[in-house]
């Protein structure tokens, strides 16, 4: 990590990969802009077992996010699988917990984006992008999706939306990520850095 560089806070829940995988395009497209660095993270599972519990490490891939992580960072993209057309309880039990920073303004005038995968081609994924913007609008985030200069809105025949970046990974999850789905989430990235940048007056 470079000092000097601004972080954008990349934050998922992911079961099988696939939107690991958008998170990781999106921190791809957040690293292309100059001065801008992408933080990877996760949030543990939840279960209906009170017993139930998530090791202090995940396994394998992103650390488990920290509320520190909101308050360093200068620009949020916020992924989840979709569950029923909403956002995965993982990730509402999160940001169930963020009051004290949404009281603060911890995430007030920050830029913000979405995303989101499916199993099914239309399986909720718009509803489920525009309920992650709901908290974050209640944090004061500034929220933004992908403009149809991206050519890929228009010729995609998998996922990709004007409200945020998307993947349909098929019934079984063996859809791979497409080359329109990998272009409009580097694009989100890309787009969610620059808003960064702008905003903190170093460009």
């Amino acid at each position: 990590m470079n000092p000097t560089n601004e972080i954008i806070l990349v934050l998922y829940y992911s079961r099988h990969g696939k939107t690991r995988r958008l998170a990781e395009l999106i921190g791809q497209g957040v690293d292309s802009v100059p001065g801008m660095e992408a933080r990877l993270r996760t949030v543990p599972a939840v279960s209906t077992v009170a017993e139930a519990t998530e090791p202090d490490i995940p396994r394998s891939g992103s650390p488990y996010v920290e509320l520190e992580d909101l308050a360093e960072c200068a620009g949020l993209a916020l992924g989840s699988p979709t569950r029923f057309g909403n956002m995965a309880a993982a990730m509402k039990y999160f940001w169930d917990g963020t009051s004290a920073q949404w009281l603060s303004g911890t995430l007030a005038g920050k830029p913000a984006a979405v995303f989101t995968s499916t199993g099914s081609l239309h399986g909720g994924q718009e509803s489920t992008l525009l309920s992650m913007m709901i908290p974050l609008l209640h944090h004061g985030m500034m929220v933004m999706g992908l403009p149809y200069t991206e050519p890929e809105l228009m010729t995609t025949a998998s996922g990709g939306s004007p409200y945020g970046a998307t993947h349909w990974s098929g019934v079984d999850g063996t859809r791979p990520v497409s080359d329109d789905e990998k272009r409009l989430a580097i694009a989100l990235g890309r787009r969610l850095a620059l808003a960064a940048r702008k905003l903190q007056g170093t460009e």
